[in-house]
């Protein structure tokens, strides 16, 4: 019987150590919390995600439905505060149950204390210009020019451009 050889030498990625405890945690509340915060964006809509950023499911002892809190600025506090039955109602119907029963809202200032200045971006904006796309494309041309086949070259031209473009970030 051949043995596989190790890839990862003895270690594992943290996230991958963490999963199972993480998931078991959750599901013994009926609710998979990391999923609110990670896809948030997608649950409660681009505009609510651009004002708001949940921080914390909590749960009351034996109860059923917990409450979800959001933070966002104090200019915003009534946006969100307005549309928390939305909100609300948008999170349990990608749970299919009544998974939170209430949205409470805390407000943080904008600019002065070090904890409170948040950032509700959730995805940088994209900054490249068209003419350095244009010439990080003609380099990675260049690069798979001498490939016979039409698909591998292609493919090549998408890895150079990506190697390219990420080295000119550093």
């Amino acid at each position: 019987m051949a043995h596989r050889k190790p890839t990862t030498y003895g270690f594992s990625s943290a996230s991958k150590l963490l999963q199972g405890r993480i998931r078991k945690a959750a599901e013994g509340r009926g609710f998979a919390q990391s999923r609110v915060l990670t896809h948030w964006e997608e649950i409660a809509g681009a505009d609510v995600a651009a004002i708001s950023r949940p921080v914390e499911v909590s749960y009351a002892k034996g109860g059923f439905g917990g409450t979800l809190t959001l933070l966002t600025t104090g200019a915003m506090a009534p946006m969100v505060e307005m549309r928390r039955e939305e909100i609300r109602a948008r999170i349990n119907a990608v749970y299919g149950y009544n998974a939170v029963a209430r949205v409470r809202v805390t407000q943080t200032a904008a600019t002065g204390f070090a904890e409170g200045q948040v950032d509700f971006q959730h995805r940088p904006k994209k900054t490249g210009t068209a003419e350095a796309s244009a010439r990080i494309q003609a380099e990675a041309r260049d690069v798979a020019e001498g490939v016979g086949d039409a698909d591998l070259r292609a493919a090549l031209e998408r890895l150079a451009a990506n190697v390219i473009s990420k080295a000119g970030r550093e």
